[in-house]
């Protein structure tokens, strides 16, 4: 299971509860599997030794000292703020599950099973040789027992309404949303006040907190950004955060290095040069009721990490919980959380979440590992009205993606493809006017282009576009018009079939990604689009790995990818002989 991940966390800033008390069920639950095949260490419980916290052996047939045991587990939790461990061992009765056969694989063991009394008769025998009861008392207790579950028996088959707890509801006025509903519009804009409020307190750091002299610098170029009313990508993410804690909402941010961002464009943690104290400027927003912004860099399990910001998520409707991943590609680690809860807990169980997952994405040249966030993936995951999928190319999109997460009436998981190298691209910036008006846009269609002379238009998603760009200008091509689809899922088609309308004269529909045939978005669309079926697909050949690893011949793959873009004479997909 989890186990190793969770005792490791269980220490630390991001993930300490004040302890946890385990209580392992060691009953053959994998009959077929012998203990001796299931684990290196002498007790299943070994890895408490990790946190050198106690753990308690308990026979769960001895029901007093079962009792004795949860009870100092309880205190001890209480007293210490520190985990402890059951370790209850039993057997299973019956094998897995009806239809299991334990003798198969452990034939003697279940001949001293079928002979041992259950833990209740042994109570029994053992309360009335202690003479605290008689044979008609036992009798008699067993009798209305049997009598007591048949009553709730019969009631769970009726109109059967549990009782409201008398806890906190952080889920009320919540609604589950359709289909229709995700693509609806959400009020994201913020006005200039807030905005200029929050701008200056995070920009503006304490003398006594100075870092070192670069991490200075970029805070008088964020300083600028205020001034000018040009935003960048990680300037954009931050006052989406503050307007957030602004009005009231929580954030919280965990992941490896994201105090500073792995691409050192975030630092929303600055370390102070001659102390190494820490400041966040986020807390220092001086607003009624201001919502606290916490970031950790986390542990090295993703797998971990995430299914424990999940649950924050869970517990924390108001709270905009994120989970950024190094590269994007490093979120496979953590694919089981993904797979069993992310995408799936709504339809299963009707739990609503909002957790956003941050992985970036974008072919640079850096080779297999840290090139693709595998967004096919992801989109194959995609169905009715489960989850969110976007990959933004400026950073207002970007500030009001994360900011329709807590505005809207519902909670969805999203998965944010977020950038690399544009993070420092001189054209992806956006004015304070963006933030302040519109709202998410999920397809950005190409007001440079004249409709009545395109011949070509192409559709992509993602830092592709700025290449593309480029590459447009360079050959000073204008029947050629680029459009961003910014939101993959919900796939926006009734926006992209706007575009096509607004373009009819382009008899050339290009779908362009970087990413293999086999891979990225290109399937997805073929899945969800129609018109799909009658667009040029440009694309790397089919691949077993995202990216070359050989920056030249990654190079030469990406550039054939732009021409074929352009021309649709240079198929790079046809291999000559």
């Amino acid at each position: 299971g989890i186990m190793y991940e969770v005792v490791q966390m269980s220490g630390l800033d991001a993930y300490y509860v004040g302890g946890t008390m385990h209580i392992v069920t060691n009953n053959q639950i994998g009959f077929t599997t012998n203990y001796l095949e299931g684990r290196t260490s002498t007790y299943c419980t070994d890895v408490a030794k990790v946190t050198l916290c106690p753990v308690l052996h308990v026979n769960a047939d001895d029901i007093e000292a079962v009792v004795h045991a949860v009870k100092l587990a309880m205190a001890y939790r209480n007293e210490f703020n520190s985990d402890i461990f059951i370790d209850l061992l039993g057997y299973r009765k019956y094998g897995h599950n009806e239809g299991d056969e334990p003798r198969f694989t452990q034939p003697d063991m279940y001949k001293l099973i079928d002979k041992h009394p259950n833990p209740r008769e042994v109570y029994k025998d053992l309360l009335m040789q202690r003479g605290d009861i008689d044979a008609e008392i036992a009798k008699e207790m067993e009798v209305k027992f049997k009598s007591l579950l048949q009553e709730k028996f019969e009631l769970a088959k009726g109109e059967f309404k549990p009782e409201k707890p008398n806890i906190v509801n952080t889920w009320e006025g919540y609604k589950h949303a359709s289909e229709k509903t995700l693509q609806t519009k959400a009020k994201t804009a913020v006005n200039a006040k807030d905005v200029k409020l929050v701008g200056e307190k995070i920009t503006n750091i304490p003398e006594e907190h100075l870092p070192i002299k670069k991490v200075q610098n970029l805070f008088k170029d964020r300083q600028k950004m205020m001034e000018t009313g040009t935003i960048d990508w990680a300037m954009g993410e931050l006052l989406a955060y503050g307007t957030l804690l602004v009005e009231g909402h929580h954030v919280r941010l965990s992941g490896q290095d994201v105090e500073r961002g792995t691409f050192s464009h975030r630092h929303a943690v600055l370390k102070s040069e001659s102390s190494e104290e820490e400041v966040v400027l986020l807390n220092a927003i001086d607003a009624p009721n201001a919502g606290r912004f916490t970031v950790y860099n986390s542990f090295l399990s993703e797998y971990g990490v995430l299914g424990f910001d999940y649950g924050y998520a869970m517990a924390g409707p108001n709270t905009l919980t994120l989970w950024e991943a190094q590269f994007g590609d490093f979120s496979n680690g953590a694919q089981i959380m993904i797979d069993q809860y992310i995408s799936a807990a709504e339809d299963k169980w009707k739990l609503q979440n909002g957790i956003v997952l941050l992985l970036p994405h974008g072919y640079e040249g850096q080779g297999a590992e840290h090139s693709s966030a595998r967004m096919e993936r992801y989109l194959q995951l995609c169905a009715k009205d489960n989850m969110f999928v976007a990959n933004c190319t400026t950073p207002a999109n970007y500030f009001h993606l994360l900011r329709r997460q807590l505005k809207a009436s519902y909670r969805k998981p999203l998965v944010v493809f977020t950038p690399k190298s544009l993070l420092r691209h001189p054209m992806v910036l956006s004015t304070v006017e963006e933030f302040t008006a519109g709202h998410f846009q999920k397809v950005i269609s190409d007001a440079t282009a004249n409709p009545t002379k395109v011949k070509t238009l192409v559709f992509c998603t993602g830092k592709f576009y700025y290449d593309l760009y480029a590459a447009r200008e360079k050959r000073e091509r204008d029947d050629v018009a680029l459009v961003r689809v910014e939101q993959l899922f919900p796939l926006p088609a009734e926006e992209i079939r706007g575009v096509l309308q607004q373009f009819s004269n382009a008899k050339d529909i290009v779908w362009a990604q970087e990413e293999p045939r086999n891979m990225g978005a290109w399937g997805h669309f073929l899945l969800h689009l129609p018109e799909a079926a009658t667009m040029r697909p440009a694309t790397r050949r089919f691949y077993g790995a995202p990216a070359a690893g050989s920056a030249s011949r990654f190079n030469k793959r990406h550039q054939e990818v732009i021409d074929y873009v352009f021309d649709p004479k240079k198929d790079n997909f046809i291999r000559k002989k």
